[in-house]
């Protein structure tokens, strides 16, 4: 093999130093794009974000004695609590 046909791959580049076709590359850009550190964070904040606001209605809703239960037709309800003794 000659010096220009020898491709040097170099530690961590992983798929991308494969060869591939044009159709693979655009149709599965994500593995080819180097990680940004800014958008993660964002999106790492958002995500958690969106978790902690659903642990919180769910807290909240358990704490004013409301749990969820299955109707009949198969939708998760929230109904409030009843006392057996009345």
């Amino acid at each position: 093999m000659a010096d220009s046909e020898k491709q040097k791959n170099m530690p961590g580049e992983g798929i991308r130093s494969l060869k591939t076709s044009k159709v693979f590359r655009t149709l599965n850009f994500e593995l080819y794009v180097k990680p940004n550190l800014a958008i993660m964070t964002v999106g790492l904040i958002v995500f958690t974000g969106c978790i902690g606001y659903i642990a919180y209605m769910r807290q909240k809703y358990i704490s004013n004695g409301y749990y969820s239960a299955i109707g009949d037709d198969g939708k998760e309800e929230f109904l409030k609590r009843k006392s057996k003794w009345n």
